[in-house]
């Protein structure tokens, strides 16, 4: 099928304006059809003029006729020909991945507070229905007891006895066993197809899978012959991940294997001594708010109220994501903990829960590398537009436990928490501004420069600030 129209592309003003120029400058008859055999440009065809193809990939689309010279036309229309086709085809993939993204926002919402299997299966079910031809869909788990995948919810004609398949086992068992998604737009040619109740002409069957297993098969079929697509795969595998992500979390539920999860969430943000204070009280770590010397960190991004008006939400979402990510990896590789993130700001504490006897050394240290670690991060646009500012102070604070029954949050209390966000709030980017306390402790193990005495906000005495060269 030819997906761009001669004549459209030659009627266009800019286009069909540069045709004639060009003509003119050729100062021989031309002649153009298309691959119809319409003439498009030109009073007639002579026999004795020489034939040009208009080309899109392998595909001719019409015929330049002309002197020798008139192939220098030919080969300028299947350049144009070619670009239209770049633009439609981008086009097209920006729509397929607006699709995408929003098929993926609306699902999530409705499964993120579903904990019932069944229910989960027949959402995500009704989703693919909507978007992909189909007559059956089902969706199979593995049961664990029995070892064989069994049906949890299904759409199309009932029956009395469900299919149920060992791994390996027909179409499902092989995409369940080998974890990769396949299309089959003619089953009955296909040498695992196992003939069931329902009449199958055509399937798609993804893997329920999460990062570490697959769960069960997501199965869509038709009763006539389909040829489904790519897109189709593309959009099928993507609900079947949401809908594996839902399943894993309200198996773990059914199970009582809740605990496990959380503590899997709780350690990619905070280190796993509180993890463990948290699940077993018999842990020597106390959650209990008690007097500590600590260093404390505070981080935050420069203008990033600004820098938002110039991207989407879920831009945004995704850089602060791979953002945290590194910043986080630097402070638990200092032994620090990651007290909270408020917005775009990162507050990391030293020396709590567990006690750390250079504490100030290693904030400094992780201060530093936090702002080396931006210039590595792999995206240009974090590269380019996240310019942080550290402030760093130490000394006794109240750490613990703070909230109340419903809701704890682990933090800390004191003037030094405060003297370290608003040296933060006076850094600029890429600068790291510290207390006297810190600069005391450190100064024989780096650079700084005084910047002298400051009154902050909330202190009556004014404030020594250095400034840390890296």
């Amino acid at each position: 099928m030819t997906l761009i129209s001669l004549k459209k592309l030659i009627s266009k003003k800019e286009i069909s304006s540069l045709i004639a120029d060009l003509i003119e400058t050729l100062d021989s008859s031309v002649s153009i059809i298309d691959v119809n055999g319409s003439l498009l440009i030109g009073n007639s065809i002579f026999s004795s003029s020489n034939k040009f193809p208009i080309q899109l990939s392998e595909e001719v689309i019409g015929w330049v006729f002309g002197g020798d010279k008139a192939s220098s036309l030919a080969s300028l229309l299947t350049y144009i020909a070619g670009k239209e086709l770049e633009k439609k085809t981008l086009a097209r993939e920006v729509l397929d991945r607006y699709k995408e993204i929003n098929l993926l926002y609306n699902i999530s919402g409705k499964l993120s507070a579903c904990l019932d299997l069944k229910e989960i299966a027949k959402l995500v079910i009704d989703e693919a229905r909507r978007l992909i031809k189909t007559t059956n869909a089902s969706a199979m788990l593995l049961n664990e007891k029995t070892g064989k995948l069994e049906i949890i919810a299904a759409f199309g004609q009932e029956h009395q006895h469900k299919t149920t398949l060992f791994p390996g086992e027909g179409i499902a068992g092989s995409v369940f066993h080998l974890g990769n998604a396949e299309i089959v737009n003619d089953v009955e040619s296909d040498s695992r197809f196992i003939t069931g109740n329902n009449k199958i002409k055509s399937l798609i069957c993804a893997p329920l899978k999460t990062q570490n297993v697959v769960l069960g098969v997501f199965n869509l079929s038709s009763d006539e012959l389909v040829n489904y697509t790519a897109q189709d795969l593309k959009l099928f595998t993507a609900l079947a991940s949401q809908a594996a992500a839902a399943i894993e979390n309200a198996l773990l539920h059914e199970n009582k294997l809740r605990e496990a999860r959380i503590k899997s969430n709780l350690e990619r943000y905070v280190p796993a001594q509180v993890v463990e204070a948290i699940l077993d009280p018999q842990e020597d770590i106390s959650l209990v708010p008690a007097k500590k010397d600590i260093s404390i960190l505070f981080s935050d991004i420069r203008n990033f109220t600004t820098k938002c008006e110039e991207l989407a939400p879920e831009a945004i979402v995704e850089y602060l994501n791979e953002y945290f990510t590194h910043m986080v990896e630097v402070i638990f590789s200092h032994g620090g903990t990651v007290n909270k993130f408020v917005g775009d700001m990162i507050v990391a504490m030293f020396g709590a829960p567990s006690t750390l006897v250079d504490s100030e050394r290693r904030a400094i240290e992780t201060a530093i590398e936090m702002q080396k670690r931006i210039k590595t991060i792999p995206v240009a646009w974090i590269r380019d537009n996240f310019l942080t500012g550290i402030g760093i102070s130490s000394g006794e604070v109240v750490v613990g436990n703070v909230g109340s029954p419903q809701h704890m949050d682990y933090t800390a209390i004191g003037d030094k928490v405060n003297i370290a966000s608003r040296l933060q709030s006076m850094a600029k980017g890429e600068q790291i501004l510290v207390s006297s306390s810190i600069y005391e402790s450190t100064k024989h193990l780096f650079e700084f420069k005084e910047i002298g005495s400051v009154q902050v906000k909330g202190k009556k005495e004014a404030v020594e600030v250095f400034e840390v060269l890296y």
